[in-house]
């Protein structure tokens, strides 16, 4: 049995957002389903720390840092038409990304095989210079950037299976040879990109592979892109950390969108990209939350994810 770590803390509720989809029952739901089941004493507790000025830095510019930061201090309740946001908000983005490197180090150091990161806000749609789409810093771009500059490693391997589009990683990383992004999401849908051509640019052509799916897609549209198409890139691209931004919006029940994915199709995926790990990069594999909206889905979702992180 794989030792997995799971990260979560309490100041992730702060980030208050009312009637908004993206709020604080999304977790509560989660931590529910782990303890009424007992999966959550099969797990490897990880404390996340809040990233630095520094570490955020590394995907986005201090002024970027400054504006949410005043913004969440003023009181204001969104940093754009979609992103809502409360005086906690600055706090748990910090420790949001910090979660990322926690789980990096975790897995770097053989603590643990695997990690789960169960943390909000979101980041996929964050923006180098802007937030977007619920998200204030990019979690798993900010990860990625600390494996590779922090810890020595060579290449690291994304695989965004949220149902939107995460423009900003893609963004982040088009011309980065050696971070490799690669999505599942509706197309045409929001944010617009993701289209099969956007292979990314400069020294980076050919490390973005976008698989647009179109409405309600099913379980074994999404295995045969995984077994077929994504898996066979991952053994070219040989990374040494694997990170799946993992968005449960996909499932057949959640209300944001219209693919028609079962809770054990989240399961077959990790399975399969789990098993990938094994024998590319010694099991080194994370998984940070993304979306997911319908809270009975999302934690059932997040169980099966975390019974084939285990296994």
């Amino acid at each position: 049995m794989k030792k997995t770590g799971y990260i979560y803390h309490p100041l992730y509720l702060e980030h208050e957002t009312g009637s908004h989809p993206e709020n604080p029952g999304r977790l509560r739901a989660i931590t529910h389903k782990l303890e009424e089941t007992g999966l959550i004493s099969r797990l490897s507790p990880l404390e996340p720390r809040a990233a630095t000025a520094e570490e955020i830095a590394l995907n986005h510019p201090e002024r970027y840092m400054d504006s949410v930061a005043r913004a969440c201090e003023s009181g204001m309740s969104r940093l754009d038409m979609d992103t809502a946001i409360s005086t906690k908000s600055y706090d748990s983005a910090l420790l949001a990304a910090g979660a990322g490197l926690t789980a990096v180090d975790a897995v770097l150091d053989g603590t643990c095989d695997n990690v789960f990161c169960a943390v909000r806000p979101p980041g996929h749609h964050a923006e180098e210079t802007r937030s977007m789409g619920f998200c204030l810093f990019n979690n798993v771009a900010i990860a990625a950037r600390y494996a590779m500059t922090k810890k020595g490693l060579n290449r690291v391997f994304i695989f965004d299976w949220d149902v939107h589009h995460g423009n900003g990683t893609q963004h982040s990383f088009y011309a980065d040879p050696n971070i490799y992004y690669s999505s599942t999401h509706q197309f045409p849908f929001y944010p617009g990109t993701g289209d099969k051509d956007e292979t990314g640019t400069g020294d980076g052509l050919g490390t973005t592979l976008n698989f647009p799916m179109r409405a309600f897609s099913n379980d074994a549209d999404y295995i045969s892109v995984v077994k077929d198409k994504l898996i066979p890139e991952m053994f070219r691209f040989k990374p040494d950390l694997i990170i799946i931004s993992s968005g449960f919006d996909a499932h057949e029940d959640d209300p944001l969108a219209n693919v028609s994915l079962t809770t054990e199709c989240f399961g077959e995926m990790t399975r399969l990209i789990r098993g990938a790990a094994d024998e590319i990069c010694q099991g080194r594999l994370i998984s940070m939350l993304e979306g997911g909206y319908n809270y009975e889905a999302l934690a059932d979702s997040v169980y099966i994810h975390l019974e084939n992180l285990l296994s």
